[in-house]
C-alpha cells in the first residue's frame, strides 16, 4: 500500500515514534497500572494471610507450568511473525499469527479446564479471599489472552494479503505484556505455596 493511500495517522510522529507503536505502549502502561494494582494487592493480603498458603496449594502448578509453556511458544511464533513481516512476507507473518493465536485457544482451553476442576472442587470466587484474587487476576488475564487472539486473526488476515504489516510489530507487543503478566502470575499463583 503506498504511503499515500494509509490514514495519516500511521504517517504521524511528532515524538519520532510512529503513532500505532506509541499507541500501544500507552495501552499497555494503562494496563501495568491495572495489573500491578492487583498483584500488588494480591502480595499485599498474601503475607498478612497466612491461611492463603493453605488455599494455594489446591491450585494445580503442572496446568500453570503447561500454560505458561503454550504462551511462551505463542510469543515466540508473535516474533516470527513479526521477522516475516519487517522482511515483507506478509504470508508467512500471517502464518505465525495464526500460530499464535492458536496457543491462545490452547491456553484458555487449558484454563477452562481447570477451573472447571476447581469449581467442582468447591474452590470458587466466594470461596475467600485468596480464590477471589485468584479468579481476578487469572480471569482478567484470560480476557486479554482473548482479545489478543482475536485481534492477532485480525492482523493474520490483511497480513496474509500483505497489507498493514506494521500491524504485526503492533500485535507483538501486546501478546508479549500479555506473557510477561502471566510470568508473574504464575509463581504467585502456583508456585509461592
Amino acid at each position: 500500500m503506498s504511503s499515500a493511500a494509509r490514514p495519516i495517522a500511521n504517517l504521524r510522529s511528532a515524538t519520532g515514534i510512529p503513532t500505532g507503536r506509541l499507541a500501544v505502549w500507552w495501552v499497555v502502561a494503562s494496563e501495568i497500572v491495572i495489573f500491578g494494582g492487583i498483584l500488588a494487592s494480591y502480595i499485599m493480603f498474601r503475607l498478612a494471610h497466612d491461611a492463603w498458603t493453605v488455599q494455594a496449594a489446591n491450585t494445580n502448578t503442572t496446568i500453570g507450568a503447561i500454560n505458561t509453556f503454550v504462551l511462551l511458544t505463542s510469543s515466540l511464533f508473535a516474533v516470527l511473525g513479526h521477522a516475516n513481516a519487517v522482511d515483507g512476507n506478509g504470508k508467512r507473518a500471517a502464518f505465525f499469527l495464526r500460530l499464535t493465536a492458536l496457543g491462545g485457544a490452547i491456553f484458555i482451553a487449558i484454563k477452562s479446564y481447570e477451573w472447571y476442576t476447581e469449581i467442582s472442587h468447591g474452590f470458587t470466587i466466594t470461596s475467600n479471599t485468596f480464590w477471589s484474587f485468584y479468579y481476578t487476576a487469572a480471569g482478567l488475564h484470560a480476557l486479554h489472552v482473548i482479545a489478543g487472539a482475536v485481534i492477532l486473526l485480525l492482523i493474520a488476515r490483511d497480513a496474509a494479503k500483505n497489507l498493514e504489516l506494521h500491524r504485526v510489530e503492533l500485535i507483538g507487543i501486546y501478546w508479549h505484556f500479555v506473557d510477561i503478566v502471566w510470568i508473574f502470575l504464575f509463581p504467585l499463583l502456583y508456585i509461592a505455596k
